[in-house]
């Protein structure tokens, strides 16, 4: 379902050209900017080639999918993590452009983030469709585990969670010809780990009607395709049953640059599940790091078959910028499978992941949209995201989406028991900036401007402050947890911001920059920069740790709203 922000007066307080009212911030002319660089992890000519898609289809902050198909249209659901509102659902009838038609935590009561870091909560949903009914089942982590919710319609709105007695994460529902269903997941082994990263794949019986387990549960896969090797990390579990075969597909190795796809087989559902002696089915691992636009991780993948009766598979990779350095997230990327002896294989090993593949027959050529030029301007609350809970408390809209008024929490950035007055937009490409008006009176210590956030140890702010009695546009950096909570000032300048400021926000691969122009000066079309060249890895997946890409977006803060 929907939330339904209310309007208020204070957001068309800027358009009559007045300033905001203390505490609050209002922000118009909002644009997550496109690249209209050249990106080198991302050529130009890809776009081009006709009957061809491009990867990732789905760019930025978009991991862990799943996906299945009903009729002629394909829906998929991604992780958001500790981020409201949760779980989107996309629709497609092509596997190439998807459209979001809803979010499927969306109601705050659904599930609780509170006291939760960015990077925990909603970990590798999987969806699945059976007799009229969706399903999504998911762990939430260090939130009461595992659960099922369902919906008629996926748009929603979808049931509050139904809680299951299982441990571990990345459960998925497997439904049966006889219309029996399974639930997988990874959890630990029988006894003792033998190693770290020892984990098993477990199975039992679910009933979909009363959404509960039946029977006893069992480990169906100890380590990994092959256990003399110590495998790692084997999780996020499918199965599909195909001419006869029950194929299982999980990942192994880590979600890092070690991940991988394997592939398992067996004639009864229970097994045992044999390993394909030329595993696995998907990796990047094995490949040089200098190699030119590189895509890794890859791994955490789902099957789908086509009405035309061609398998495809999504999964998860990234596309660093430098030595394993990636601001994005972890992205979705779609290729074709191929049967090799009865066998799936996403990719051949030793090849690259293609930037552009073949698109799926027969289900239509319409123009891809290139995550290079898509600016995306206005609030749309399907696609804004908070953190740890819905933004109503302290934002209101007006203007078609235009106005922006936050509420200036003495909540910061960085505090995992609270919601900080900050909505946000996934950043898409390694070249992307976020421009808006924000007015705001500052008292001492207070700021509002653009945020960009990896985790709550590392984020960048860009905008309006005031130290020492000055009002000020300032660069502020949290890049660890060994800095201060609210952060290294690395350059200020006074600002006239009676009128409200202009500012930019944004990265050039490694680089950063944070730019401004007060609005009494909007005749001036030059900005200042207060950076160019600042750093922006402290945002990169390597350095602050967790599962989440970078959040773009206003942040207002006062320390007595």
């Amino acid at each position: 379902m929907r939330r339904t922000i209310a309007l208020t007066a204070l957001a068309v307080i800027l358009s009559t050209g007045q300033a905001a009212a203390q505490s609050q911030a209002v922000f118009t002319d909002t644009v997550l900017r496109g690249s209209h660089m050249v990106d080198q992890s991302y050529p130009l000519d890809v776009p081009e080639k006709p009957g061809y898609y491009r990867n990732p289809i789905l760019p930025g902050y978009s991991p862990d999918p799943s996906i299945h198909r009903v009729g002629d249209t394909y829906y998929m659901v991604n992780s958001t993590f500790a981020h409201f509102p949760g779980i989107p659902v996309w629709k497609s009838t092509d596997l190439v452009n998807w459209t979001q038609i809803g979010n499927a935590i969306d109601r705050p009561g659904m599930l609780d983030f509170s006291g939760l870091g960015i990077s925990r909560g909603v970990f590798a949903p999987a969806i699945s469709y059976h007799e009229g009914t969706f399903y999504i089942v998911n762990t939430c982590v260090d939130c009461k585990g595992q659960f099922v919710i369902t919906a008629t319609d996926p748009a929603g709105p979808w049931s509050d969670p139904v809680w299951l007695p299982f441990g571990g994460i990345d459960p998925s529902i497997f439904f049966d010809d006889d219309g029996k269903a399974y639930i997988t997941w990874n959890d630990g082994p029988i006894g003792e780990p033998e190693y770290d990263g020892h984990r098993a794949i477990w199975m039992q019986q679910f009933d979909p009607k009363t959404l509960s387990m039946v029977g006893e549960k069992k480990m169906i896969v100890n380590g990994g395709a092959d256990f003399s090797q110590k495998p790692i990390w084997i999780e996020g579990p499918h199965i599909y049953k195909i001419n006869g075969w029950y194929y299982l597909m999980p990942a192994e190795g880590g979600t890092a640059e070690g991940h991988s796809q394997v592939v398992f087989r067996t004639k009864n559902v229970w097994g045992p599940y044999e390993p394909w002696e030329k595993n696995p089915i998907l990796t990047q691992r094995d490949l040089p790091r200098d190699r030119p636009n590189p895509i890794t991780s890859a791994g955490h993948a789902d099957l789908v078959q086509t009405p035309q009766g061609e398998w495809y598979a999504i999964f998860l990779a990234v596309r660093p910028y430098g030595d394993d350095l990636y601001n994005t997230g972890r992205e979705t990327f779609l290729l074709p499978v191929k049967w090799v002896d009865g066998w799936p294989v996403i990719l051949d090993r030793g090849k690259v992941i293609p930037l552009s593949e073949k698109r799926p027959k027969g289900l239509g050529d319409a123009p891809q949209a290139s995550p290079h030029y898509q600016d995306i301007s206005g609030y749309d609350p399907l696609k804004w995201l908070s953190i740890r809970g819905p933004s109503d408390g302290f934002l209101s809209v007006s203007n078609g989406g235009k106005v922006l008024t936050l509420k200036a929490l003495s909540q910061p950035i960085g505090d995992v028991n609270a919601n900080p007055a900050f909505v946000g937009l996934r950043q898409q490409s390694n070249f992307t900036a976020m421009d808006t008006k924000v007015a705001f009176t500052p008292n001492e210590g207070d700021r509002a401007g653009l945020l960009a956030v990896q985790s709550d140890d590392a984020w960048v702010f860009c905008g309006v402050t005031k130290r020492n009695g000055v009002t000020e546009i300032a660069l502020i950096q949290r890049a660890s947890a060994d800095d201060p909570r609210d952060g290294v000032v690395l350059n200020a300048q006074p600002v006239d911001a009676k009128d409200g400021v202009h500012v930019t926000l944004g990265v050039r691969r490694e680089k950063l920059y944070c730019m401004y122009n007060p609005a009494a000066d909007h005749m001036k079309t030059d900005k200042k920069r207060l950076a160019w060249d600042a750093d922006a890895t402290v945002l990169s997946t390597r350095k602050a740790g967790g599962f989440v890409g970078t959040i773009i977006g206003p942040y207002a803060y006062s320390q007595k709203p």
